[in-house]
């Protein structure tokens, strides 16, 4: 089983460690956040592009097409009530991957759809929280 740990450093700055890594996270200026470091969802938008590069560079390298230049955009709105994203639109680019025709444009969105993180938020059934106190 993995684990992530996030560490509460002071104000509305955190760092989780994860693995041999560690990542500050902050919360938002309007909460008392200093926007030193980026916040959840920021995060989280981020590990869904990340997630689909590593996979499309992956794809890529094993298709002999050039993933020099990939960058993968996430768009998203913010809703309220429950608060959470709406219209995520994740948008590859390959400037230098010859991938013009249809079978290899669909190949490559199937390798994109089935990155973890997107996975798991589209067959995500529970999360469960517990408070130690001690």
């Amino acid at each position: 089983m993995g684990k992530i740990t996030t560490y509460h450093k002071g104000g509305m700055l955190f760092e989780s460690q994860l693995g041999d890594h560690r990542i500050l996270i902050e919360g938002p200026k309007s909460w008392g956040g200093k926007n030193s470091a980026p916040m959840p969802p920021q995060l989280f938008m981020a590990s869904i592009g990340s997630c689909v590069g590593v996979l499309v560079t992956h794809f890529c390298d094993t298709h002999q097409l050039d993933p020099t230049g990939m960058s993968v955009d996430v768009s998203y709105d913010s809703a309220d009530h429950p608060t959470r994203f709406t219209n995520i639109v994740v948008t590859i680019h390959l400037p230098n991957a010859e991938c013009g025709d249809e079978c290899t444009r669909k190949a490559i969105q199937n390798v994109a759809e089935h990155c973890p993180v997107h996975e798991t938020i589209t067959l995500l059934e529970d999360i469960q929280f517990k408070i130690v106190t001690s």
